[in-house]
C-alpha cells in the first residue's frame, strides 16, 4: 500500500513538473502513459508521424506505437524508388507481441529507407523519433500534411483511445 501511495505521488510530481508552465517550450509533451510526442511533426490516427523538412517528409511509427508494441524483432520495409500512398501499408513491424502494418500518412515516391532498422529494429523502441525513422518520401500532395494533427490534438487522441480500452 505504502509504494502504490509513494508510485502515485511520484507519478502526479512527475506530470506537473514537467507539464507546468516555464518560461521555455519543451521539446515534447508527456502524456499519462509516459509517451513522448514531439512538437514539430504530424501525427497521423494509425500512429505514424511525419517531420516534413523541405522537399523531403520523414515518416516512423510513435513512441505511443512502439510502447504499445513492446519490443520490435523485425521491420520490413519498401524498396527505394516505389510509391506510397496516403493510408495504404508501405511495410510492417513485428514485436514480441504482435505484427503490425504500418501505413503512410501521406502520398509519395520514397526516396531512402533506413536501413539500420534492419541489423537493429529496437532502434524505433529507443529512438522512435530518431534512428528509428523509417523512411524518407517525397510528397506528391503535400496539401495531404493538413489533415494530419498536430502534437496537442495527437496526445488528447491517445489519452482517449487508452481510456477507452
Amino acid at each position: 500500500m505504502a509504494l502504490r501511495m509513494w508510485a502515485s505521488s511520484t507519478v502526479n510530481a512527475l506530470r506537473i513538473s514537467c507539464c507546468a508552465k516555464a518560461s521555455f517550450a519543451p521539446p515534447f509533451v508527456l502524456t499519462r502513459c509516459f509517451s513522448s510526442v514531439l512538437d514539430g511533426l504530424k501525427y497521423d490516427a494509425s500512429h505514424e508521424w511525419v517531420k516534413h523538412e523541405g522537399p523531403v517528409a520523414t515518416i516512423g511509427i510513435t513512441d505511443h506505437a512502439q510502447d504499445h508494441l513492446g519490443e520490435v524483432v523485425f521491420v520490413e520495409l519498401p524498396e527505394p524508388g516505389g510509391s506510397v500512398a496516403k493510408g495504404g501499408g508501405f511495410g510492417a513491424v513485428e514485436s514480441v507481441k504482435a505484427t503490425s502494418d504500418v501505413n503512410s500518412p501521406i502520398s509519395g515516391k520514397v526516396i531512402e529507407v533506413n536501413s539500420k532498422l534492419t541489423e537493429s529494429p529496437g532502434l524505433i523502441n529507443s529512438s522512435p523519433y530518431g534512428d528509428g525513422w523509417m523512411i524518407k518520401v517525397k510528397p506528391s500532395n503535400p496539401s495531404e500534411l493538413d489533415s494530419l494533427m498536430g502534437p496537442k490534438e495527437y496526445t488528447k487522441f491517445c489519452e482517449e483511445e487508452d481510456a477507452a480500452h
